[in-house]
């Protein structure tokens, strides 16, 4: 019974390790994503998204975002900023006038829409719309790191 224990928490730890291993970590919070870019020279990652409804955006996230080797690069590289506009699903009032507002100040009209800024808050990069190519495809013109 002891041996079967361990074996279960031997596998549990590492479905733990396995899952946390595909995704990238996402912030909603534009202002202390900007802080940690400026403090870890990287670069900031806007995804303008409609989670809930909008097909090309799931799709990047799938494509994209949710492989390894998109979380390598952008635990390199890049904090990531989900800016996010749901039909169904609940958000905050201080997010959703925090992503109106960053709508607005970057003209975002179509999503998805990645906008890419140094921690100056200077854009870099910009693509609206889906793209294929997998991670390769996005990482292949990505800009330069900062430092």
């Amino acid at each position: 019974m002891k041996n079967l224990r361990r074996l279960l928490a031997c596998c549990a730890a590492a479905l733990l390790v396995v899952a946390s291993a595909g995704a990238a970590e996402w912030t909603e919070d534009y202002a202390s994503a900007l802080a940690k870019a400026k403090k870890e020279h990287k670069l900031v990652l806007l995804d303008f998204t409609g989670s809930d409804w909008c097909v090309w955006c799931k799709r990047i996230d799938l494509e994209v975002f949710s492989t390894p080797k998109f979380k390598e690069f952008a635990d390199e590289r890049l904090v990531l900023v989900t800016v996010d506009f749901p039909r169904e699903h609940p958000q905050k009032d201080e997010i959703k006038a925090q992503n109106k507002g960053l709508a607005e100040k970057f003209g975002v009209e179509a999503y998805p829409t990645l906008i890419v800024l140094d921690p100056a808050e200077k854009v870099v990069f910009k693509q609206e719309g889906y793209e294929e190519g997998g991670p390769e495809a996005f990482i292949a013109k990505f800009p330069k790191a900062t430092n």
